[in-house]
């Protein structure tokens, strides 16, 4: 095993996402997601705090990126407008890594409790992130926290969609395009 290679995070996140998928979430081990991705137990646990975290990798930022993307918007932009920002500045940080784990780790999530609360617990993270930045833009509550909602179910749709397909579109498209129905969508509800 080398000393120190860079992209170890990377490799950690490949390798459990892959165990995970291969074995299960309750029978994969910290020492086995280290040993796969080419690293020391010591170094896993520099870059999280155990091997559930290792799914929340990247919560915070995308939650962050979200946000700004909002709060960024132009000044006279709708709170769907200023969503759709947020969407966009998310959607550009994604890349290939992102779109390769995708399926299988929707399949570790879907074999497993644990990782099926982890992933409620980051959605309601990504909503409260939209919204709050909504609320900051001037966005009355409910219509702040209803945005907020829709930007996330559109960043789950887009992505799933993203995830499971080979065209050269990037996140954004999808995201964005899964915005848009939902904005017809909500037109029919009467």
């Amino acid at each position: 095993m080398a000393r120190w290679e860079p992209g170890a995070r990377e490799r950690l996140i490949v390798a459990a996402v892959d165990l995970f998928a291969e074995q299960g979430y309750d029978s994969t081990t910290v020492a086995q997601i280290a040993e796969r991705a080419g690293v020391t137990k010591s170094t896993f646990f520099r870059h999280f705090p155990d091997k559930r975290e290792l799914l929340a990798a990247g919560q915070e930022t995308l939650s962050r990126l979200l946000a700004e993307g909002i709060t960024e918007a132009p000044a006279g932009a709708t709170p769907l407008e200023a969503v759709a920002a947020g969407l966009q500045r998310a959607s550009d940080a994604m890349g290939p890594l992102n779109r390769e784990i995708g399926p299988r780790l929707k399949a570790a999530v879907a074999a497993s409790t644990e990782l099926q609360e982890r992933d409620a617990l980051k959605s309601v993270s990504m909503a409260a992130a939209m919204t709050a930045a909504l609320t900051a833009r001037g966005v009355p509550g409910a219509a702040a926290a209803l945005a907020g909602e829709l930007g996330l179910l559109a960043f789950k749709r887009g992505y799933a969609e993203w995830a499971d397909t080979d065209a050269d579109h990037g996140l954004a498209h999808y995201t964005l395009a899964a915005l848009s129905e939902l904005r017809a969508a909500t037109a029919t509800l009467g």
